[in-house]
């Protein structure tokens, strides 16, 4: 147990590391990972010396434990990472046990726990398989972490001592599956999906209070409603727009009001989970179940309304990703079938580099860095791939142990989510 004048210090040192590390728009992303795909939401890294090979047993600079079910991402600010878990209540781990929603803080340096504060209790359906209770990943900003639970709550947090500044389950909805988008930030206001069985909407609060500030109704023709994609801000011509793909359609918005800006129409597409990206005046993004297409929509001045019939820039309907999101490097798109084929196409045709099988069953992100492709599959294998218009794999890493979790950056090394650990990957 610490004395109260090692709290002081523990705190005070803290304090002076998140007020020092938080981040701004100009902040490189190897300094933070504040939100799900990094700094700037879409996969890419500034960091260099990024391991290459590693596994059980060699460049691990650490191992931490964690607790529960959770396939949330780390969150990386300064020396400090931050993960939502959901643990049993009762504290024996049973799939059907109702769950105690938690936030944790770790130590960077050596993986051991700050804090670690129950938000909510949960009672609901069981998730898919590859969901859980705790998927959504966390983000930060100013001092605050703001941690969201889908259906089952979203809350406010002081990051230096986990202190809960607002809470609030006003939001519920009928989830398919469980949950999944992770919030968005902007300006005064937390955003996110919230595409249930029914009436699938976006969500703003007001990320002072927690209060409602706007929803968005979602329109489309698709049967199945839900969806669990995280929404991407994005400038066009110095407007800020908030994509935000879901069943049937993607939805441009004014993220200030709400006010829809354009849309873009898909059929009978559902379940959509990749996060989508903007490179080359385009929005990329895949349709979700049964089949994935993968779209490349024109983002311009023009786009206003129903945008389907003008601003297609191309499609491809093969190897799409139900559940991985894609990147860009240069004037390459890589993207990563579920069944571990990955793709090698020109950003700004459609043209096919390469499609070559690169892992097995796969849900993670991918990550660009260190001028590398990183992919981490369902059953722990890390696979480092050369970009470029040929398919060259530089290694080949397995930690053996189930991880569905994308990658977060901390310094020059890699932090890896499994199902019952962390783990911090040095060179």
């Amino acid at each position: 147990m610490r004395t109260a004048s090692a709290l002081t210090t523990l705190l005070l040192t803290l304090s002076t590391s998140l007020l020092s590390a938080a981040p701004a728009a100009s902040a490189p992303a190897s300094v933070n990972w504040p939100e799900f795909r990094g700094t700037d939401a879409q996969g890419h890294s500034a960091a260099t010396n990024l391991p290459l090979t590693w596994s059980p047993t060699s460049h691990i600079a650490w191992i931490s434990p964690v607790a529960g079910i959770g396939w949330s991402s780390p969150v990386v600010i300064g020396d400090r990472i931050f993960l939502t878990s959901a643990l049993p209540v009762g504290g024996v781990e049973d799939p059907k046990a109702d769950r105690s929603l938690h936030a944790m803080s770790l130590d960077a340096t050596n993986g051991k726990p700050v804090w670690d504060v129950e938000l909510f209790t949960a009672t609901a359906p069981r998730a898919h398989r590859k969901n859980s209770h705790a998927s959504p990943t966390p983000i930060f900003e100013d001092g605050k972490l703001y941690v969201h639970f889908g259906h089952l709550g979203t809350a406010c947090l002081d990051a230096l001592t986990g202190k809960t500044l607002w809470s609030t389950q006003e939001f519920a909805y009928s989830p398919v599956h469980g949950n999944g988008s992770s919030p968005v930030l902007f300006e005064d206001l937390l955003i996110f999906n919230a595409d249930a069985e029914t009436e699938p909407k976006v969500i703003a609060l007001d990320k002072t209070t927690g209060k409602m500030r706007w929803t968005f109704a979602r329109q489309s023709e698709a049967k199945k409603k839900f969806s669990f994609c995280t929404p991407l801000l994005v400038d066009v011509n110095g407007q800020k727009q908030l994509i935000t793909p879901g069943s049937g359609v993607v939805n441009a918005l004014d993220p200030k009001t709400g006010t829809e800006i354009w849309h873009f129409n898909y059929g009978q597409g559902y379940s959509v989970v990749p996060r989508p990206i903007y490179a080359h005046g385009m929005i990329y993004l895949s349709s979700g179940y049964d089949k994935p297409i993968l779209y490349a929509i024109k983002v311009d001045e023009a786009s206003k309304g129903d945008v389907t019939d003008t601003h297609l820039g191309w499609i491809i309907d093969k190897a799409a990703p139900h559940n991985p999101s894609m990147t860009v490097i240069g004037d390459e798109l890589y993207f990563v079938a579920d069944n571990g084929i990955l793709t090698c196409a020109d950003a700004k045709t459609g043209a096919i580099h390469y499609s070559e099988r690169c892992t097995g069953p796969i849900s993670a992100s991918l990550l660009a860095a260190d001028g590398k492709l990183y992919l981490q599959d369902e059953k722990g294998l890390g696979v480092v791939v050369k970009p470029g218009k040929k398919f060259e794999i530089l290694a080949q890493n397995d930690l053996a142990e189930r991880s569905l979790a994308s990658y977060a950056i901390i310094g020059s090394d890699l932090l890896i989510r499994t199902e019952g650990n962390l783990y911090r990957i040095k060179k």
